[in-house]
């Protein structure tokens, strides 16, 4: 149940794993699908889209650094979070069969977390790098050529009508994306999200004593020895637990970096605070990206 039908962008066509993770998080809402990354941020800056949902790292190929970046270049709040069991089939138009396959077509992360079922399934295929799994299955669709086949999900083997040759092939089964929901500032950051199995209101889904995380993205003033050190000594000093440090390059700085960081607590507790206004005295610059809760494992 939801407070109202939210329109929510996502990266890819129908059936893209993003779609099953916006799906989780907002129950009933409306999919708007975006060719890009920069689209999906765009349609809820413009207001076509009331939330993103967008993944930000997968346990097995590691984060998605553009939208580290586009998290730094809009005004978006990140609201909930979750973490998508991602299962990929190897999907055919029907009458294929595996032996004949010659081409595979997928996201290059897609393509990257099955690496071992190709070598050993498919050494001789010829592997083709497409803008997104669920794209990869359209294409495959179209195109109607029997020896050709992608990587894609189940939802996308139901929505392009093709055949599943072989079931769940990521080289580890362990294999999670985690998604962010991304909304307005200043808009309401529960509107719209699953509620919990006892019926009070939590980000994804998940249970109320969940941990609360913040996402923040800083600068340093100056490279110099013992600078990093400094900046994370303001939470060790307050016993604040990181969860997560990555660093991007600062674009039209080099040499320089940004770092994105995840942390345990709200942004509006004392301690947190006091760490955030110490950062902020020592740092060249402070984002906020969100306090949210952590986000619940759907398999």
């Amino acid at each position: 149940m939801t407070h109202k039908s939210l329109n929510i962008a996502f990266q890819g066509e129908t059936g893209a794993y993003s779609e099953e993770a916006l799906g989780a998080l907002y129950p009933g809402s409306t999919p708007i699908p975006c060719s890009s990354f920069d689209l999906a941020f765009e349609a809820v800056v413009n207001g076509t889209a009331d939330r993103a949902v967008l993944p930000i790292e997968n346990s097995l190929f590691g984060s998605v650094h553009q939208n580290y970046d586009l998290l730094r270049e809009h005004e978006l709040q990140i609201v909930a979070e979750i973490q998508l069991r991602i299962k990929h089939q190897l999907l055919a138009p029907p009458g294929s069969s595996l032996n004949e396959i010659t081409h595979v077509f997928s996201h290059p992360q897609a393509l990257g977390q099955c690496r071992h079922f190709l070598k050993a399934s498919l050494p001789n295929a010829t592997i083709v790098s497409a803008y997104d799994t669920a794209g990869a299955a359209k294409q495959v669709a179209q195109d109607g050529n029997r020896k050709h086949a992608a990587i894609a999900s189940r939802a996308a083997a139901t929505e392009y009508k093709l055949v599943t040759l072989a079931e769940d092939i990521e080289s580890n089964h362990e294999n999670y994306t985690r998604f962010l929901a991304l909304a307005p500032r200043g808009s309401d950051p529960l509107l719209g999200l699953g509620e919990a199995r006892d019926g009070s209101k939590s980000a994804a889904g998940a249970a109320p004593e969940m941990a609360i995380k913040t996402s923040l993205l800083y600068a340093q003033k100056e490279n110099v020895p013992g600078g990093l050190f400094k900046s994370l000594a303001v939470f060790a000093l307050r016993d604040i637990d990181l969860i997560k440090i990555e660093s991007r390059p600062l674009i039209g700085s080099p040499g320089k970096y940004i770092f994105y960081l995840d942390l345990l607590g709200h942004q509006e507790d004392e301690r947190v605070k006091n760490a955030l206004h110490h950062l902020n005295e020592i740092a060249a610059s402070v984002k906020v990206l969100g306090s949210y809760q952590t986000g619940r494992f759907v398999s």
